[in-house]
């Protein structure tokens, strides 16, 4: 048995095995997924329910459409991160591999748990997995005072959230002390407590979402993250709270007031609004790029405010088209922030570098960071003129490191870059 543990701690630190192995058969497990999903999105609702858990509280899953479509997205977009991890955390970012394997493979797992389950305990215990997960994650390379003060943050808000979607819960299920989702979609509350619901609702899921004035412990957790942590996390996790909003709004509850949009609404617009502009005036890549997910996120607030509004009104065709947006974007903005966050990752193993400002020049060396600031462009045009204005900051870096007719290799220019 002590060969066994001391072998076990051993496996920990073997990187080999966990980048040529464990991470690959992530991505081919995500593609799968994202294959069965879209298979799913068009398909009736199938449920099951597992013998897991405490006596009394099986796991109820229920695969439908709403949840085939945010699995489909969580497949496509794990993959491609897993098979960059594989080569990312080649240092361990002061936690062993292993170990960063095992965190990084139950963070996917919980969120997958998160959009299959069909019951307030399960998917408590798939929300706090996932929290926690990604805490430790977020926390890896723990030594560092900053990155720590960023994870406790981002639990802390974790949590109050979490504490929002329980009181949710227990008053969807109206006093009937079933709290399957099946038993919540028989209730028909009445306004107030419907009310009284969404408004929990929105508080516990916009706290992970980040929506304003929630979005305190975003700025924070996703610079101090690994890259393909905060990749994940914007791109996946995220949506994960959309998910929760629309499943509470458009499922569970069968009313949907025309005011309940409008709160959205304007939590969107003044989410979006904010994020666009703090955005603007950040030289901290991760840190532009954590932004700009909280103006995204308002973005998908104001669709889904419009739809409740659209639907209210009876406006069945208007709130189909607003829905239909919201989702596209939930898509389109896992795919590119998920590439922005890869791009960040290698810029900043190249150079050790997250300042835009000192960053001039950087494409005619390193394609991928080229790529990434494309991707930026067309995905976000208001980054057109801070990527301009990056580029004049940097024409001294140009002057010196990248001058014309420079020879030097590339990985030798990052180094000396480093260091500058």
């Amino acid at each position: 048995m002590a060969r066994g543990r001391i072998a076990g701690v051993l496996a920990l630190y073997r990187f080999r095995l966990v980048a040529l192995g464990l991470f690959p058969i992530g991505g081919l497990l995500g593609l799968l997924l994202c294959g069965v999903s879209m298979a799913a999105v068009f398909e009736p609702a199938q449920v099951a329910v597992l013998p897991i858990g405490l006596p009394g509280l099986p796991f109820h899953l229920r695969l439908d459409s709403l949840a085939a479509f945010f699995l489909m997205v969580t497949g496509g977009v794990s993959a491609g991160v897993s098979i960059f991890a594989a080569g990312y955390f080649r240092q361990g970012q002061g936690t062993p591999p292993g170990l960063l394997c095992l965190e990084y493979h139950l963070f996917l797992a919980s969120m997958v748990g998160v959009l299959l389950c069909d019951d307030a305990y399960s998917f408590m215990v798939m929300w706090e997995t996932m929290a926690l997960s990604s805490f430790f994650l977020v926390t890896a390379n723990h030594r560092i005072p900053e990155i720590r003060s960023a994870g406790y943050l981002y639990l802390l808000m974790a949590h109050v959230g979490a504490i929002a979607i329980l009181m949710c819960f227990g008053v969807l299920q109206a006093n009937t002390g079933d709290y399957t989702f099946a038993n919540m979609r028989a209730q028909h509350l009445a306004p107030f407590w419907a009310s009284v619901g969404f408004a929990l609702a929105v508080f516990g899921f916009g706290a992970k979402a980040g929506v304003l004035p929630l979005h305190v412990w975003l700025p924070e957790a996703h610079p101090a993250a690994p890259s393909p942590v905060s990749a994940l996390m914007s791109a996946v996790m995220l949506k994960t709270a959309i998910y929760g909003i629309l499943r509470v709004s458009f499922d569970l509850l069968h009313t949907q007031l025309w005011w309940w949009g409008g709160v959205l609404l304007a939590m969107g617009l003044a989410t979006a609004l904010f994020g666009g502009v703090f955005a603007a005036v950040q030289t901290d890549m991760k840190r532009l790029l954590a932004y700009s997910s909280i103006e995204n996120i308002g973005l998908l607030f104001s669709g889904i405010g419009l739809t409740l509004i659209f639907s209210a009104y009876g406006m069945k065709s208007l709130a189909a088209l607003a829905l239909t947006a919201s989702l596209y974007h939930v898509a389109c903005h896992a795919w590119f922030k998920s590439l922005l966050f890869l791009g960040t990752g290698c810029v900043l193993h190249a150079t050790s570098q997250r300042s835009l400002g000192k960053l001039g020049g950087l494409i005619r060396f390193h394609a991928l960071g080229g790529l990434a600031d494309t991707a930026r462009r067309a995905g976000e045009r208001r980054a057109a003129g801070r990527s301009a204005a990056s580029s004049r900051n940097g024409c001294c870096c140009r002057a010196s490191c990248f001058r014309p007719g420079c020879r030097t290799p590339s990985s030798t220019c990052c180094s000396r870059w480093s260091r500058r």
